[in-house]
């Protein structure tokens, strides 16, 4: 997803200086490593050096970003987190958003083959629908990541080359774009990288709005899940149960399905709902107040963890979309 390897920008950052700059608060512009940065994008993209200087004058580490960048929410337990996000008032703002952007809904699932409520979901989970979009400057909150955070600054160096030529692609001013605190962007939470390779102008208006166009936001999301190859139709997870402990081995951190239908009968686990024999799953344990309970995902599940790499946001967004269908009854 990130064309650009930025590893030996990173690693002309003193490690001192990186300390020097989370110990404080203000303006990065006359550090080596933004310099550095400056200088890689007016000879590598042509930005005017004059307009960078000003831009990053502007520019200020916050501490608020770098505390929240060391304590996601995916640090929570399966039972605490979906409390978070499974509540009523986030299902009944999803029914009434499906309601209003039902047709850009609809045209997104026979354009992409993505359906609605998974769609709504991850737009509930990322920002409430709108309602908590970040209130960072995208700008600040890359450049702190990037300048002052290194155990994730290549990355972030990279995703602040990519806002900026987003910016520039789309006619935006870099001072002005709001988001979260590690810099994702609009209704979808896209980061720049992510936005540059998956937005989408659905109504053709020569932009691809994700912060105020909701049939852009949509439809950018299903376009991100038809490029990591959903399959429409297929099932996503169901749940599992065992009278043995003996499953415990094939519990891996890697996400991709890699057992087949008789590998987890052999492990003495009972699906709940019958699959095709040649399918294959990941067994998944989410942590309970009197346990452990058992998910068998498909491929479908792995696909909404490339959206995030967390098993507990890809089981609170098929959970929030199952929750919203339900709700939603048959409204026309």
């Amino acid at each position: 997803m990130h064309k650009y390897n930025l590893m030996s920008l990173v690693r002309s950052i003193p490690l001192t200086l990186f300390l020097l700059l989370s110990s404080c608060t203000g303006t990065i512009k006359d550090t080596e490593s933004v310099h550095a940065f400056i200088e890689q994008m007016v000879n590598k993209h042509q930005f005017d050096e004059s307009e960078l200087d000003d831009l990053f004058d502007t520019v200020e580490i916050k501490q608020d970003i770098l505390k929240k960048i060391t304590s996601p929410s995916e640090s929570l337990p399966w039972y605490k987190y979906r409390k978070i996000f499974l509540t009523d008032a986030r299902i009944d703002a999803g029914v009434q958003f499906w309601k209003d952007n039902a047709a850009a809904l609809a045209a997104a699932e026979q354009k992409y083959g993505v359906p609605p409520e998974i769609i709504v979901a991850i737009i509930g989970v990322e920002t409430q629908f709108g309602k908590n979009t970040g209130n960072h400057r995208v700008i600040d909150a890359l450049s702190t990541l990037a300048f002052a955070y290194p155990p994730r600054s290549k990355f972030f160096l990279s995703e602040l080359e990519n806002f900026l030529l987003l910016c520039r692609d789309e006619h935006i001013n870099p001072a002005d774009p709001l988001g979260s605190y590690a810099g994702a962007m609009g209704l979808p939470q896209f980061m720049p990288s992510s936005f540059r390779t998956y937005a989408v102008d659905f109504n053709n208006d020569k932009r691809s709005d994700i912060w105020h166009d909701n049939s852009d936001a949509i439809a950018s999301v299903a376009n991100y899940f038809a490029q990591h190859h959903w399959q429409t139709g297929k099932t996503i997870a169901v749940p599992v149960t065992t009278k043995y402990g003996n499953y415990e081995p094939v519990l891996k951190n890697d996400l991709k399905p890699d057992l087949s239908i008789a590998e987890l009968e052999s492990l003495n686990l009972i699906i709940s709902r019958q699959l095709p024999f040649d399918s294959k799953v990941k067994l998944l344990s989410f942590e309970q107040p009197q346990g452990k309970e058992l998910w068998a995902a498909l491929d479908n599940f792995y696909v909404i963890t490339r959206y995030n790499r967390s098993p507990l946001y890809a089981m609170a967004v098929y959970q929030l979309s199952l929750s919203i269908l339900n709700k939603k009854g048959a409204f026309p």
